[in-house]
């Protein structure tokens, strides 16, 4: 079927189910023009669920309406996605504000290559994508009208919010167990929009591609301390044998 079909009853979908994930006019017309399946493949393009892609989690396209809903970016925004993924998230941002206004960064070397082909062969290569640490966000361009955080955190990244415009705004799943969808004006001030499920933030070390998978900061100290906690006595300290 011609996918420009299947991309419209996508978006009809989402637009008449009892939720109504897409509402806006522009988010309709950006979801319908961006071509998913240069991000995902033909078989699971218009497929409303999330899968799993080169470590990272593709989201479903009603979580994509969802999170884009409530950035509500306006035209010639300039917009921040943390966690570029495969990139379609951004082309449908940069169908709206324009390829030039959208950068994107992800801590996963092998997804900004992805990134950046895919969105080169969906027509969108304007939009920059470095490999960054998301916490720190891109300086370099700040400041931003728009945030938006793929990854789940405790807390507003401080540095994502350093990066926003007077009025701007981050969205971003918050908390670690159960997570809620939030947007976080410049100012600290935070509103939830229901429940969402996403992958936690990653730190240098706990990216899919890295040698040690599993292995973060966090667990190499504690590593550190079990290890000198569990040396032999001789090897902390003389002990006295007849004493």
């Amino acid at each position: 079927m011609d996918p420009a079909v299947l991309r419209d009853d996508m978006v009809d979908s989402l637009q008449h189910e009892s939720k109504g994930v897409v509402r806006s006019a522009w988010l309709s017309t950006a979801m319908r023009a961006v071509p998913r399946e240069a991000f995902v493949g033909e078989q699971q393009a218009y497929s409303d669920r999330p899968f799993e892609r080169l470590g990272t989690r593709v989201l479903s396209p009603s979580t994509v309406g969802r999170v884009l809903e409530a950035l509500a970016p306006d035209e010639d925004d300039d917009v921040l996605v943390v966690g570029a993924g495969v990139g379609y998230t951004a082309a449908v941002l940069a169908e709206h504000v324009g390829a030039a206004n959208v950068q994107a960064i992800d801590i996963t070397r092998r997804l900004v290559i992805e990134a950046r082909q895919n969105l080169a062969k969906a027509g969108y290569d304007a939009v920059l994508v470095d490999r960054r640490d998301g916490a720190d966000g891109l300086p370099e361009y700040a400041p931003y009208d728009r945030i938006l955080l793929e990854a789940a955190a405790i807390d507003p990244p401080r540095a994502l919010l350093q990066q926003l415009t007077e009025d701007g705004r981050l969205v971003m799943p918050l908390g670690t167990g159960e997570q809620s969808l939030a947007v976080v004006e410049a100012d600290g001030s935070v509103q939830r929009h229901g429940t969402v499920a996403f992958q936690p933030m990653l730190v240098e070390g706990e990216q899919a591609d890295t040698v040690e998978r599993n292995r973060t900061h966090r667990e190499d100290r504690e590593h550190a301390r079990r290890a000198a906690q569990s040396r032999a006595g001789w090897e902390q300290e003389w002990i006295d044998w007849e004493g």
